[in-house]
């Protein structure tokens, strides 16, 4: 069975949220884009517990778009136990988030995030980073054919 990529994305904003997702459909990206809204329920989803627990579909997603101001769990927390788990641990991670603090950056790359990107203020920009972002993890990466299958 060959699935379309899930990318998850963790955001708090439902702005940023909305944001996000027109941007992915302007670049016609035709994944499913699943969002939970902290990092407890970005934890629950990826090892499919809690609330996630009957989660059908793809193992892993293809990508985890991972904001670091969350509640009940900063992404920064929900980074280490993705990179600790071994089912999770090469994950393509990306951080999306407004911080521009070099603290944030450094400890995100040195915590094993994949890259860090900040959300830009101005919509077309904003717009166009997610665009890239999507079609780089998505159509160009090459991930191994058995990552996101059971």
């Amino acid at each position: 069975m060959n699935e379309a990529p899930v990318i998850l994305m963790v955001e708090d904003n439902p702005q940023d949220e909305l944001l996000t997702l027109r941007s992915m459909r302007k670049v016609n990206l035709g994944n499913l884009v699943e969002v939970v809204r902290d990092g407890q329920q970005a934890l629950d989803y990826l090892f499919r517990e809690g609330e996630f627990a009957g989660r059908t579909g793809p193992d892993l997603p293809a990508l985890v778009l991972l904001d670091l101001g969350l509640p009940r769990l900063g992404g920064l927390e929900v980074l280490s136990r993705i990179r600790k788990d071994e089912r999770t641990r090469a994950l393509p991670v990306v951080i999306f988030t407004s911080s521009s603090e070099e603290e944030d950056r450094l400890a995100s790359l040195v915590g094993g995030a994949n890259s860090f990107v900040r959300k830009p203020v101005d919509f077309a920009e904003f717009a166009e980073k997610v665009g890239r972002l999507g079609v780089y993890w998505v159509a160009v990466n090459e991930a191994p054919r058995s990552w996101s299958r059971g």
